[in-house]
């Protein structure tokens, strides 16, 4: 099944300035979300952003607010975003059907969503290398639960040039520069 960026969006899952330290290859996942996004922004594809309790957890690292620049981020005290009748709501508004996930925990926050979203009818589109947890080991498991369960697992690098489609245009030598 091939990903076509008209019918997909993206979530950042909680990448709270609290938590993110405690982040196993924290500097990695940092670098890899800030090219998708900036890829994400490129392609013109909507991106939602979540934060659990923000009041322990704080809000989203600068890294990802300087790239994005404008948002309004989504509230959540459940694990799973789809938990929060706010985000299913924002994202029947978008009217996309594969949904791109990124963040922290992966085998928290991003586990539930992404099978949340398969019981909901949607394909999740899991970012290994954008997305983590304390442990590498809990990440692993998680990303191997999540593909046994229907969810697509692909790459920072795969996921932008399956969604840029042809070489040539301004859109891919921009994803180009981005990648390298």
């Amino acid at each position: 099944m091939r990903i076509q960026k008209d019918k997909t969006c993206a979530v950042v899952v909680d990448m709270q300035e609290r938590l993110f330290p405690h982040i196993h290859d924290n500097i990695d996942l940092e670098a890899k979300m800030v090219t998708l996004l900036r890829g994400l922004r490129e392609l013109n594809v909507p991106t939602l952003i979540t934060q659990q309790y923000t009041k322990g957890l704080g809000p989203t690292i600068p890294a990802v607010t300087e790239t994005l620049n404008d948002f309004t981020h989504i509230e959540k005290m459940s694990f799973s975003c789809w938990g929060e009748p706010h985000f299913h709501e924002a994202l029947e508004n978008l009217g996309r059907d594969h949904v791109i996930l990124m963040g922290i925990e992966t085998h928290v926050c991003v586990l539930q969503t992404a099978l949340d979203l398969l019981a909901n009818n949607y394909t999740p589109v899991v970012i290994a290398d954008a997305v983590s947890s304390r442990s590498q080991s809990d990440r692993e498991l998680a990303l191997a639960r999540m593909r046994q369960a229907g969810a697509i697992v692909t790459s920072v690098e795969s996921i932008l040039f399956e969604l840029c489609v042809v070489a040539g245009t301004p859109t891919f030598k921009a994803i180009s520069k981005l990648v390298k």
